[in-house]
C-alpha cells in the first residue's frame, strides 16, 4: 500500500451563511456542496460563489451529467439543476445513517458512515447491488479514472484512501493534516480531490497522486 501525506492545493471559503459542508460534487465546471438546506456552487478557479438551490442537503451529493442526487434524511432525491425541482426519490441504504454519494458507471455509490460500508445501488430503485467494507468511518466517496476513493474521519483524524472496488482492500492512503476532518469527497476528473469540512465550512482541494 502506498502511504503519504495529503498535499493541500487550495482552500475555498468560508462561504457566507455556511457553517458545515455535508457533501461535495462537481458538474464538469463548478463545485457544488451541500450545506443543510441548500446546494451551493462555486467556481474552483476563482473561488467565487455562484448560485444556490433551496433543497434539503444533509449529506453526500452526486451528479450524473444531467441531474443531482442528494442525500436528504433517509432518502436520495433526484434534482433538476436548472429549476431545483425534486424529480424522484429513492430510499437511502443506510436509512439516514448515510454519508458520501457519487455517480459511476450508471450507478450510485453511497457511504454508510458509522457502519464503515460503501454500497453500490440502483439509482432508479435504491436496490443494493454490492457492498464493500472499510475499517474506519466513511465520510465521502468518489470515482476517477476507474479508481474508487473514499474519505474517513474517526478519532479526530481523516485520510483519503483508494480502495479495490471489489474487495475494499486499501491500495493507497493520503493522511490529512491534524484537525482537517473530511466530510465529503469528489474528484474533478483530474488531479484534484475536493474535500468538505464540517468544522470550518470550507472546501479543500487535495492533489490526487498519479
Amino acid at each position: 500500500m502506498k502511504h503519504s501525506a495529503a498535499e493541500i492545493l487550495r482552500e475555498y471559503g468560508p462561504f457566507p451563511g455556511v457553517d458545515t459542508v455535508h457533501g461535495v460534487s462537481f458538474d464538469g465546471r463548478n463545485v457544488w456542496f451541500a450545506s443543510g438546506e441548500k446546494l451551493n456552487a462555486f467556481d474552483p478557479e476563482s473561488g467565487q460563489a455562484l448560485r444556490s438551490i433551496d433543497v434539503a442537503a444533509h449529506a453526500g451529493t452526486a451528479y450524473d451529467g444531467r441531474h443531482f442526487f442528494q442525500l436528504a434524511g433517509d432518502r436520495i432525491q433526484k434534482i433538476d439543476p436548472d429549476t431545483g425541482k425534486v424529480l424522484a426519490s429513492i430510499p437511502a441504504p443506510g436509512g439516514g445513517r448515510d454519508s458520501g454519494l457519487t455517480w459511476a458507471e450508471g450507478t450510485l455509490w453511497v457511504g454508510q458512515y458509522r457502519e464503515r460500508k460503501i454500497h453500490q445501488i440502483d439509482p432508479e430503485t435504491g436496490a443494493v447491488l454490492r457492498t464493500i467494507e472499510s475499517n474506519r468511518f466513511v465520510t465521502g466517496v468518489t470515482w476517477v479514472d476507474g479508481e474508487l476513493w473514499h474519505a474517513t474521519w474517526e478519532g479526530e483524524q481523516s485520510d483519503l484512501r483508494r480502495v479495490d472496488p471489489q474487495t475494499g482492500k486499501v491500495l493507497e492512503k493520503l493522511d490529512m493534516p491534524a484537525g482537517m476532518g473530511v466530510s465529503g469527497l469528489e474528484s474533478d476528473g483530474g488531479e484534484r480531490l475536493f474535500c468538505g469540512s464540517v468544522s470550518a465550512g470550507v472546501v479543500r482541494a487535495v492533489r490526487r497522486p498519479r
